[in-house]
């Protein structure tokens, strides 16, 4: 499995966590109802929020770059299309603002569109670090699931994220069981060298969806109403023997939306963008990519 990014020589370019807001122009989202199960990048998606940023790598540069890598899972609700919930939510926003952002704050050269992959495919252990949106919805099959597990064992990793309530947690741990029968979900504790990394992260916050983080400013509430404790964010990990890091669900929270949504509300982008989903998701991707 490749070095998505050389870890050495990463810093973060100025003293402070300072984000400015952008307008790319680049009109809405065009695609409802289109299948992409056969896309590879993130770019090919028109843009489902403010726009998606464009920039280039000097020539040279591809194979020593980071890729953010999304996971094209099969899932029990509509697999393959938007505006259902599953594989492709917040896509392709999230996954090109979180990248833009990671170049612009770090010395690290990042990919400029993505990838999207299946399980089954053989390009996914190019890749060492992985994302899935809405697991909740997941509903591996029975070829997927040796299939991720070996990516997993053999130096991958798995982010989860933007499910809520307990019925979709108990979704997600049911199909990791399957996955790994000898390993469990733990929460991860926030003294875990992962929450100082890049940035000091003292909570785990939650990021609400758009529409809920704007109105918050008013209302206080962040959490969806899904059923049972959709309150509480939850940051769970499950280790390898060795202690290495192979699946992270943040659960109760939409960091997928700080990112995709980050140029539709300024309150929204200075409290949960900013202050959460950015730092967030750095951290998680450069304590991976150096452990």
């Amino acid at each position: 499995m490749k070095r998505a990014w050389p870890i050495v020589g990463l810093f973060l370019l100025g003293a402070g966590f300072v984000l400015a807001q952008r307008q790319f122009g680049f009109g809405g989202y065009q695609g409802w109802g289109r299948s992409y199960d056969d896309v590879k990048t993130a770019r090919e998606i028109p843009t489902g929020s403010t726009g998606t940023p464009l920039w280039n790598n000097p020539v040279g540069f591809e194979k020593e770059a980071f890729t953010f890598t999304r996971i094209r899972y099969t899932s029990a609700r509509g697999y393959g299309r938007r505006g259902r919930g599953g594989w492709d939510t917040d896509l392709p926003d999230s996954d090109l603002n979180l990248s833009y952002r990671l170049q612009q704050m770090t010395s690290i050269k990042v990919d400029p569109d993505g990838r999207i992959v299946n399980i089954l495919d053989p390009d996914l252990h190019e890749f060492p670090w992985t994302y899935m949106a809405e697991p909740g919805a997941m509903l591996l099959s029975d070829l997927e699931v040796p299939a991720l597990r070996k990516y997993l064992l053999n130096g991958g990793f798995l982010m989860l994220d933007d499910f809520w309530g307990e019925a979709a947690w108990e979704t997600v741990e049911r199909e990791f069981q399957r996955v790994f029968p000898e390993y469990r979900f733990v929460e991860l504790p926030l003294d875990h060298p992962l929450y100082n990394c890049v940035f000091s992260i003292k909570a785990k916050g939650q990021v609400p969806n758009i529409r809920t983080g704007a109105e918050s400013e008013y209302t206080g509430i962040t959490w969806e109403n899904h059923d049972g404790d959709s309150r509480t964010v939850h940051h769970r990990a499950i280790f390898d023997d060795k202690g290495r890091l192979l699946v992270l669900a943040t659960h109760n929270t939409d960091n997928g939306d700080g990112w995709e949504r980050e140029g539709e509300s300024a309150y929204y982008f200075a409290n949960f963008s900013e202050k959460i989903a950015y730092p967030l998701g750095i951290n998680i991707i450069f304590y991976v990519m150096t452990h």
